[in-house]
């Protein structure tokens, strides 16, 4: 079985991969960004005061995206219950405030419906050279498994990979029962394989699920090593195999 080399660390007879989608594949976080701020206009046109906190809540601080915050790593679910708390501290009954969250949130989607984003420089040929290496891969993401699906259409990497799952599955980020459900649809052990991640639920999830070895992706964007990963590296080519 494969062996791939990290900057510090070897991991021996691998036999699979999991990745994040937003922020470890795909160079999301402006999209992720303006979709934050229309949901957040959307509800403070109804709610007037509640686009500022909103933001907040979300991780977008002076128009930038924290890729630790609620709208990167955070299923929509979630995204919309912290909404929800918002409002309800205005008053409004939960009932209420879930309808107004969930008809912004419906009418933001529809708004921001693009192709999605680009990869990050160089993950084509590191996907390519794993599934060369008879490395079986697949992804496990908080945004939907629509969305994933798309992701890997638009790329044209859908043959490359052979599980993908997302937040609207039965378990979400960071339930490891989600790892270990990718896993088992993959057809191989928890322990043959690894996580590749930018986020602690990714971090978090595959270390309870069993995992091999939890790697942690910055592309620049962290100032430290993410914590919960046994390895952090700059990008997808420090991830060989050898």
């Amino acid at each position: 079985m494969p062996s791939l080399d990290s900057p510090n660390r070897q991991f021996t007879d691998i036999q699979a991969i999991i990745f994040d989608k937003d922020g470890t594949l795909e160079d999301s976080g402006d999209y992720l960004r303006n979709l934050a701020q229309k949901r957040a206009r959307l509800v403070d046109s109804q709610i007037p005061g509640v686009g500022e906190p909103l933001l907040m809540a979300f991780g977008i601080n002076d128009h930038t995206l924290d890729p630790t915050g609620l709208q990167a790593v955070g299923s929509r679910y979630e995204n919309e219950i912290a909404a929800a708390a918002y409002i309800a501290e205005t008053g409004r009954g939960w009932s209420e405030a879930i309808k107004i969250v969930h008809q912004a949130f419906t009418e933001a989607d529809r708004v921001m419906e693009s192709t999605p984003a680009a990869m990050f420089p160089g993950c084509l040929q590191s996907i390519e050279s794993f599934a060369s290496a008879g490395i079986k891969l697949g992804i496990v993401s908080a945004a939907t498994t629509s969305q994933v699906t798309k992701f890997v259409e638009y790329h044209r990497i859908q043959v490359h990979f052979q599980v993908l799952l997302g937040s609207d599955r039965e378990f979400a980020k960071p339930d490891p029962r989600l790892f270990q459900s990718a896993c088992q649809q993959l057809g191989v052990n928890p322990d043959r394989t690894l996580m590749v991640g930018d986020s602690i639920w990714d971090m978090s999830m595959a270390s309870k699920g069993g995992a091999a070895g939890c790697i942690g992706i910055s592309w620049g964007r962290f100032g430290k090593p993410l914590q919960g990963a046994d390895v952090s590296i700059a990008n997808l080519s420090e991830l060989r195999v050898n």
